[in-house]
């Protein structure tokens, strides 16, 4: 039923309405959601037999025999990788501090050799057809997304930016640390144009995930969120609504475990923000009759 965020039917199907029902809800004293670190030696992607790996100051690219096919030195720590026809584009992270914190350079190389083809800037990306990516920045003054095509020249760009759903387009559910937020989930289109979608409360989502149809589930202050192809959206369920004011000492999560999905939200003590109390809800998806 779910794919990744990456992933969603690339063929026109219409999406089906679904209603949510919770079929487990525990309560722990632990842990945010944070994201894990990647497992020691696996890869950060992968296309056919080809592994793409990185560690601290370095790329490579391994076939399935174990054979280092390439290696490409690097400033930073690669964090995300992203493959498209004959392009690899790697996001990384600085080891030192920056203005930009520990944002590093996004490296756009020839996935053959390695070779570096440019060094571009972004935070998040996502792989197109034919060597083609979309890179994302937000804070300070930018809150943008540009196309590149395979040697790295700006094809396109947009004033949005967030997590990037590509299927039949490019959707994307919206990130940005203004409170009030202005986030939405929105669909990217030629020329800079931008359809916009329902309104986000959380003004950072955590990564969502995408139904067989094409539904984007959106964990959203509390609240689990569907929005279909034409960019419709429908509660599914009001887990712990958070007031718009309070969303900051939220942290949550959306996995996926077999037929069902899990929703974590860690929700802070009043005045003792390192302590959490860690809802789990178990919830199964149905196609509403």
């Amino acid at each position: 039923m779910l794919r990744p965020e990456e992933s969603g039917r690339t063929e026109g199907a219409p999406s089906a309405p679904w209603r949510a029902t919770v079929v487990n809800h525990q309560r722990t004293v632990g842990r945010p959601p944070y994201e894990q670190a990647r497992p020691e030696g696996q890869p950060l992607a992968w296309r056919d037999d080809l592994r793409i790996h990185g560690t601290v100051g370095e790329i490579s690219c391994v076939d399935a025999s174990g054979l280092t096919r390439w290696t490409h030195r690097c400033a930073g720590r690669p964090n995300a990788v992203h493959i498209s026809g004959d392009r690899v584009l790697v996001t990384t992270d600085s080891l030192d501090y920056t203005p930009w914190g520990f944002l590093g350079p996004a490296l756009l190389l020839d996935l053959a050799d390695g070779t570096q083809i440019a060094e571009l800037r972004g935070q998040r990306g996502a792989a197109l057809r034919g060597g083609r990516f979309v890179l994302g920045l937000e804070g300070y003054e930018f809150f943008d997304t540009w196309e590149h095509d395979r040697d790295g020249t700006v094809v396109d760009s947009w004033r949005s930016c967030g997590h990037y759903i590509v299927g039949t387009g490019i959707r994307v559910v919206e990130a940005v640390r203004n409170r009030p937020t202005r986030s939405r989930v929105v669909r990217l289109l030629p020329g800079g144009v931008i359809e916009r979608g329902p309104q986000l409360t959380d003004p950072q989502t955590p990564r969502p995930l995408v139904l067989e149809d094409g539904t984007i589930l959106v964990l959203d202050a509390g609240v689990l969120r569907a929005v279909d192809r034409g960019l419709e959206g429908t509660v599914l369920a009001e887990l712990l609504p958070v007031a718009p004011d309070q969303v900051w000492g939220y942290v949550g999560a959306l996995h996926r475990d077999g037929d069902h999905i899990t929703a974590v939200i860690a929700e802070p003590h009043p005045g003792k923000p390192t302590r959490h109390t860690v809802h789990t809800w178990t919830i199964a998806l149905h196609p509403r009759a």
